[in-house]
Formats: C-alpha cells, sequence, structure tokens
C-alpha cells in the first residue's frame, strides 16, 4: 500500500502537492490511502490514520508524503504496525538516511568533509562551540544546515559562509541560519565545505547559484531512478555514472533511499546527501508512471527493477 498526505482540512482528497502522484499510482491499479498529517503531528494517530483499512496479514507499506521528525515517523510506523502495515523502512533506518550525521562516515570518502554539533534546539549552539566548528574548515568556504535542512534559498544570507576564518562574518550567516529555523530545527548545527560543482543556472526566484544536480532513487539496493533535480536550467544529456554510486548504496542501512549527486568543476562526481525515499521530492522532470511501477514491484516483493 501507498499512503500519502491528505489536504488540510479535507481528509479524503490528497494533498495538491502529490495528487499527480497519487494518480500515476491509481493508474497502475496501485493500493493507495492518505494520512492526516496534522493529526499525526498532534500526536494522534487514531485520528491521523482512520482512511487506512487493517490488513487481514502483515504486508508493506511505503509512505510518500511531507517530512517528518524520526519521533513521528516512530509513532506513524508503530500505528501502522497496529493495523498489520509495516512500513518499508523502521525507525533506525529512517533516521539513518533522514540525519546527515547518521549516515555521513558511509559516505564522507565521496562527499564534501563535514563536521556538526548536536543541539537539541537553535539556542543550544553557542558562539565557542560554533567558533571551534569552523576551525577545522580554515579559509575555506563552507554551508550550513540543520541535520536535515539548509536555507539554500537564503544563500547569502542563511547558507554560505565565504570564508570560514571571517568569525565574525561567519557567526551572523550562522545565526541567521538558527533563527530563521527556529522551530523547524533538528538535531544540531551542520558545516559543510563548499565545493565547486558544474553550473546550471540562477534559480528565477531566490537568485541561488544552481548545479547540475542529479537525485538517484534507490529500493531494495537497486536504482530505480536517475533524475535530473532542477526543474530550471538546460541539462547537458550527460551520462551519470550509476555505477560509481551502486556500490555506496549498497552499503546504506535503508531499503528505501534517496542519493543527491552533482559532478564538481574538476569533473569529480561527489554525493551531496543522502534522504529517506519515503520523503523526499521526486523532481519535476521524473516519469511517475515509470517511478510508480517500479514501486509497485517492490511493494509485491519482486525486483524493483
Amino acid at each position: 500500500m501507498l499512503l500519502f498526505p491528505a489536504q488540510p482540512f479535507a481528509e479524503r482528497v490528497p494533498d495538491d502537492a502529490y495528487a499527480d502522484e497519487v494518480a500515476a499510482a491509481e493508474r497502475l491499479g496501485l493500493t493507495t490511502a492518505l494520512v492526516d498529517v496534522e493529526a499525526l503531528m498532534e500526536s494522534n494517530t487514531r485520528r491521523a490514520l482512520r482512511g487506512v483499512r487493517a490488513a487481514e496479514a502483515e504486508q508493506t507499506a511505503i509512505y510518500r508524503g511531507w517530512m517528518l521528525r524520526p519521533e513521528v515517523y516512530a509513532a506513524l510506523y508503530g500505528a501502522l504496525l497496529e493495523k498489520q502495515w509495516r512500513l518499508i523502512n523502521t525507525p533506525a533506518q529512517y533516521r539513518h538516511t533522514h540525519y546527515l550525521p547518521e549516515s555521513y562516515p558511509l559516505i564522507a570518502p565521496h562527499s564534501p568533509l563535514t563536521r556538526w554539533l548536536p543541539a537539541q534546539a537553535a539556542e543550544d549552539a553557542g558562539p565557542a562551540d560554533l567558533i571551534n566548528l569552523l576551525a577545522p574548515f580554515g579559509a575555506r568556504a563552507v554551508i550550513v544546515k540543520d541535520y536535515v535542512k539548509s536555507r539554500k534559498h537564503e544563500w547569502h544570507d542563511a547558507c554560505f559562509i565565504p570564508d570560514a576564518s571571517a568569525t565574525e562574518a561567519a557567526l551572523k550567516v550562522i545565526q541567521t541560519f538558527l533563527d530563521r529555523q527556529g522551530s523547524e530545527f533538528q538535531g544540531g548545527v551542520v558545516l559543510r565545505e563548499f565545493e565547486a560543482f558544474m553550473p546550471l543556472t540562477q534559480h528565477s526566484k531566490s537568485g541561488m547559484p544552481l548545479t547540475r544536480e542529479y537525485r538517484l532513487f534507490f529500493a531494495a539496493g537497486q536504482i530505480i531512478g536517475a533524475y535530473e533535480y532542477w526543474e530550471e536550467g538546460d541539462y547537458p544529456g550527460e551520462a551519470v555514472p550509476l555505477e560509481l554510486f551502486k556500490a555506496v548504496g549498497k552499503q546504506i542501512q535503508s531499503r528505501f533511499l534517496t542519493m543527491d549527486i552533482a559532478q564538481r568543476t574538476d569533473g569529480v562526481w561527489r554525493i551531496m546527501e543522502l534522504g529517506d525515499g519515503q520523503v523526499a521530492g521526486l523532481p519535476e522532470r521524473a516519469d511517475r508512471d515509470t517511478f510508480y511501477a517500479a514501486l509497485g514491484r517492490l511493494l509485491r516483493g519482486s525486483s524493483p527493477v
């Protein structure tokens, strides 16, 4: 079964953002159900899942919806088990790809230098600890994010630090990020070395520089989709070296995940980050029917490719 978020205050209508995915799944004859995400966030799992029927025997389910904090995902996982539906990733597997520091050791040889500072809330990250966090980067450029998200569309104010050794300016960017994240802050502060990737274009609204990024979807250790990440800009039609990343993907402790990759200006391909495949956006340029056909094969227990 595939689970999608319901439209707020209209529990029988799919959220507009996922309507095309629901339609693709239904065209292929896949079983779907809607989740009341607002009720889920309020810890009311009974209400959240009242549109989900119980199965006669345990079966696999895949959630395709908005990002959930690990504790919320765990509650969803447990409530679905009571209805004989087992989400494709356990709470531990979800956290493994959702929180960058959890999986970073597995991708470190192929990924920018990354350091982090655990913090329960944004205000827990003090200046002294942040200065220590900046130190390993010397005068290199870095980006700031939390364990899950950056504010990349606020590139110059709350994301990009051109010189990590310029302490005052760097702390200003980090503090702006923390202030704007507010209650959305998760896990801690993460700094990642900025690497020069092949340029694509500038974002039409934020002005953020876009690079030639691709999103790979892995299911059961196999790549089921490789998509151009951005809907803006003209990709050159280059061959993406999937074999390079297959071995890495098989090491990740997840049955359904995403891997975002890009090519540096020196030609080296790098892993930007991982994500749980259930809460990762499907790029606009991805063919919905092909993607959901692969998920259907996964749900039936056969090879997804």
